[in-house]
């Protein structure tokens, strides 16, 4: 448990915190996600199984913030800040995480962590060619955003 910590606690941290937008929420998520893990002890085949499901099991853990009566409400703004991402970065994370969740989730996981389309499919248990159009329309989405800025700046 302690080398998956050290693996990918980083990465659990950032697509929980992608998810939510506030800091403490992906922290208390991430501990979540890693405490399933120790308790059920599992065995994986390799690195790349156990990050795909811890990755798996923070989705879940995100899917249920959203729906939970006790979530937090911080301007996206106040979470950008925090954000563990290079300042350059900060302006194009904000700008996918205005897109809506179905288009932002892909993008994130693509572009920000390196995924696949079909390991993405598997991870937010949508068909692959659902990814491709979000991901093609989320970028369109992106694309005229970024332009609009552009046009006021």
């Amino acid at each position: 448990v302690e080398s998956a910590i050290d693996r990918f606690s980083t990465d659990v941290f950032r697509m929980a915190y992608a998810r939510t937008g506030n800091k403490s929420d992906a922290e208390d998520i991430t501990q979540e996600v890693f405490f399933k893990l120790y308790r059920e002890n599992r065995y994986f085949e390799s690195r790349e199984h156990c990050k795909h499901w811890l990755i798996r099991v923070a989705i879940n853990e995100c899917n249920k913030w959203v729906r939970s009566p006790w979530r937090r409400h911080v301007s996206l703004d106040s979470s950008i800040a925090s954000m563990p991402r290079e300042p350059e970065q900060k302006d194009l994370v904000r700008q996918v995480l205005a897109l809506p969740k179905k288009y932002s989730m892909p993008i994130y996981l693509h572009y920000f962590e390196g995924y696949s389309t079909q390991e993405i499919a598997e991870l937010l248990g949508i068909p692959k060619g659902t990814v491709c159009t979000n991901l093609d329309r989320g970028k369109r989405m992106l694309r005229l955003q970024l332009e609009e800025v552009e046009e006021h700046a």
